[in-house]
């Protein structure tokens, strides 16, 4: 063999090898980059290759795997259905012209694109078929040790979905005193002892705020487009810290330790206009645009509604720290789930315009739900990895992050036409699918979801309630374990023990008419999943007919739950049906009459189940009043607090008695007197 074969063998065995990690088949690669090398080198002793040769082709081998790992270590992220997507795709913009032009033509490639030019409306079909630091001037049971002097130590926090990881609310307790947003203003109410309760301070803004968090002696509160932190060292004179207020909108945010991370969504990007606006920081009055060689984008990403969306985290005890914040271009984030260690901001994608608008079988091939994967730790952001799943996501609990891996529940299609299935997936730490399941309950859609360990529960309906119990203990093979199905449907799920679950929702009847049922009262469930395979529905408690509706249902915070203390509150606005006037009997579809509004308080046990206790109102005069409607509840040692935007009321938990009252100012402008929403058919 002469001199020259083996060396060229050998090199094109290295560009193969290239080539096939490059395309994602990472064994192969390896395969091909070790076992290769190997190969000639005996063949090269063989032949009595000459020292000099010899070592040739060990220095090539040397560069050979020097070259591999640098493929290995990005390899590319997010398995669906075959397609991958890698860190490679995210990148920064290298100016403002690149940004405006890499949105302009995306959104021209999009369906019914449109972009305004010099003030004309232009639309452009497409045939595609695929898709920094700025300077510084639980209801549920807690391990939350910090207290007020003077406070208690046994007192409910707002009901969170992961254990560490606070969410806003619009009222905080710390075991003393409450913060409770009402109107324009914030109150601080010295809460414990109840008979000496009395509002201290109360905190005026300019604008609404929404939210609000406590962490020692700092209340971060948040609007609409600001943030504000607060020394409440003496809660009689606030003292404002930081003011942070920012170009966008306010959408979800988390506190984990001192950080308070916030989630920005900026007006989408091209409306209107032909400029790209940037979005804007301000803290203590230093205002910052953020430049678009800062802001992140994906190579593959197809809209008609970019938005800008940034993550701030703002340290709550340090004043003097900077704000860390990222910026990303991407759809307008639908859905949030937050771990200890990681943000997911999920939106979908729906159908992609093919030129025939009629096509929807299209749209169901294409419906997916986006992922993104951003670590956070100790106000560090950075972005991790993107992954996709077929289908729309419900809310935050449809999501959850278990050993590593992250697992989700979708449904694609739609009820009503029949089309809808409902899925569980499990992604690993790169957010590649690792296992599905997939077509469960065809026809119905998912009504809530929870997952706790190694299972997942889900309520599925169209006519009555599936519960499922799925089995997550191999990450590769979800599979369901059992189901349940009674009439009627939970909107959320609430662990009472490992073994038994709590749900919240309303009761059904059959409509006899098709398809569908008419939904009644609000229904509470007590489960009993100690044999996964044969779930039993032990308790369940109905109240009002149709048309009663709870804050419960459509916020998780508004549910109260202590196992400890055999309790369960939620907020009631109470319909019931006058059967007088229905000489002929009640039609299914009938709708009672608002006739009370407050809070309901359960005794609940394994032993007896769900007990209603009684209720506690605002509303003596006014079962229509929302100014006094309730709509939160906790306690502190052995006293019930209910909350409406107008007053304080505190009960003994033994007997409801009243103790207290504390009365909450309104402003003069605000004169809202109509239910809240009322749910159904």
């Amino acid at each position: 063999m002469k001199q020259w074969v083996i060396p060229a063998i050998f090199l094109f065995s290295v560009c193969v090898s290239l080539a096939v990690v490059g395309s994602g088949n990472e064994l192969a690669g390896i395969w091909i980059a070790l076992v290769l090398p190997v190969s000639v080198w005996y063949l090269a002793e063989r032949q009595k290759a000459t020292r000099l040769l010899f070592a040739a082709i060990i220095l090539i081998a040397v560069i050979a795997v020097t070259l591999t790992i640098p493929f290995l270590t990005t390899l590319k992220l997010g398995d669906v259905g075959g397609e991958r997507t890698s860190l490679k795709s995210l990148k920064k913009f290298s100016s403002y012209e690149e940004l405006e032009n890499f949105v302009k033509t995306n959104i021209e490639n999009y369906y019914g694109g449109y972009w305004y030019e010099s003030g004309q409306t232009v639309f452009r079909p497409t045939t595609m078929s695929a898709p920094s630091m700025l300077g510084a001037a639980n209801g549920a049971e807690s391990d939350f040790n910090f207290t007020i002097g003077g406070g208690s130590t046994d007192f409910s926090m707002t009901n969170i979905q992961v254990e560490g990881v606070d969410e806003a609310d619009i009222v905080k307790c710390d075991g003393k005193y409450l913060y409770v947003v009402s109107g324009d203003k914030v109150f601080i109410i010295d809460a414990y002892p109840p008979n000496d309760a009395r509002v201290l301070s109360e905190i005026q803004e300019n604008e609404n705020p929404s939210e609000i968090y406590i962490n020692e002696n700092k209340l971060v509160v948040l609007g609409g487009d600001f943030a504000k932190v607060y020394d409440v060292s003496d809660r009689e004179n606030p003292l404002l810290r930081r003011e942070v207020s920012f170009d966008g909108e306010y959408f979800n945010s988390r506190m984990i330790g001192d950080y308070v991370y916030l989630i920005i969504t900026s007006p989408q990007v091209y409306t209107w206009t032909e400029e790209i606006n940037l979005p804007d920081i301000s803290c203590n009055g230093d205002v910052r645009t953020v430049p678009a060689t800062e802001i992140y984008y994906f190579e593959n990403l197809y809209d008609y509604s970019y938005q800008f969306t940034t993550i701030m985290a703002i340290n709550t005890q340090n004043d003097g720290e900077g704000i860390a914040s990222e910026t990303f271009l991407m759809t307008a984030a639908q859905n949030l789930f937050v771990s200890l260690n990681n943000i997911y901001i999920t939106y979908t994608n729906y159908w992609l315009y093919s030129g025939n608008w009629s096509d929807w079988t299209t749209y169901q091939e294409t419906e997916k739900t986006i992922i993104h994967k951003i670590s956070i730790a100790d106000g560090k952001i950075e972005y991790k990895s993107q992954g996709e799943v077929p289908g729309h996501v419900l809310n935050q609990f449809s999501m959850d992050e278990y050993q590593g891996y992250f697992r989700v529940a979708t449904t694609t299609g739609e009820v009503w036409d029949g089309t809808a299935q409902n899925h569980v997936y499990v992604l690993d730490e790169d957010l590649s699918i690792t296992g599905r399941l997939e077509d469960i309950a065809p026809g119905e859609g998912i009504y809530s979801a929870r997952f706790m360990g190694n299972r997942a529960y889900l309520v599925t309906f169209v006519k009555i309630d599936p519960l499922f119990v799925i089995d997550l203990s191999n990450p590769t093979n979800p599979r369901v374990l059992g189901e349940l199905e009674i009439p009627g449907y939970s909107d959320y799920l609430h662990p009472y023990d490992e073994t038994h679950i709590i749900g919240v929702g309303k009761n059904a009847v059959d409509s006899g008419e098709g398809n569908f049922a008419w939904y009644q009262g609000v229904k509470i469930a007590l489960f009993d999943v100690s044999d996964p395979e044969n779930p039993v529905e032990m308790s369940s408690y109905v109240i009002g007919d149709r048309g009663t509706d709870s804050y419960a249902l459509h916020d998780h915070k508004a549910f109260l739950f202590s196992r400890s203390k055999n309790l369960l509150v939620i907020p009631i606005q109470l319909a019931e049906i006058d059967e007088g006037r229905y000489p002929g009997g009640v039609p299914l579809n009938a709708y009672g009459e608002q006739v009370w509004q407050g809070a309901y308080v359960f005794d609940v046990s394994l032993t007896d189940g769900l007990v209603l206790k009684g209720g506690i109102t605002h509303c003596e005069n006014d079962p229509w009043s929302y100014w006094y409607s309730v709509k939160r509840s906790l306690y502190i040692e052995n006293v019930l607090y209910t909350i409406s935007n107008g007053r304080v009321k505190m009960n003994d938990l033994n007997n409801l008695n009243e103790i207290n009252s504390t009365q909450l100012s309104a402003p003069a402008e605000w004169n809202w007197n109509y239910p809240i929403r009322v749910m159904g058919i």
